[in-house]
């Protein structure tokens, strides 16, 4: 089993950034697949951007591309998501995700992640 806890959403402005963490616990961290993946009201929960276990391989959606950089730092066992130039439509709710299967390449398919956070919600005003 895999505890995953998110932190650091919150209401930010247009333009503005903010670093999500999800810290993880019950297995070793350096074994799994990150990934972080969104959930705006009224719509699918969609992929965000995902990290492979030793990070050689990333991925991101194309909507966040150029904005927001995942990271991992494995000593402390904890996944980010800086996110920057924040605009109004990446309000969501936002979950990170574990994925224990040493894929080689970062996957973008919500099926692939055995594991989830509860979510912590992110705010863009206008």
């Amino acid at each position: 089993q895999v505890q995953l806890v998110e932190s650091g959403g919150g209401l930010v402005q247009a333009g503005g950034s903010l670093r999500l963490s999800c810290a993880a616990s019950g297995r070793t961290f350096n074994s799994l697949a990150m990934g972080w993946f969104r959930q705006a009201p009224g719509k699918e929960r969609e992929f965000v951007a995902a990290i492979t276990w030793r990070g050689s391989s990333i991925r991101y959606a194309d909507s966040v591309k150029g904005r927001f950089t995942i990271s991992r730092d494995n000593a402390k066992s904890t996944v980010y998501l800086q996110m920057d130039s924040l605009k109004p439509e990446d309000t969501a709710v936002y979950y990170c995700a574990a994925d224990p299967s040493r894929f080689g390449v970062a996957r973008s398919i919500e099926s692939a992640y055995d594991y989830w956070g509860q979510g912590t919600q992110v705010t863009v005003s206008s």
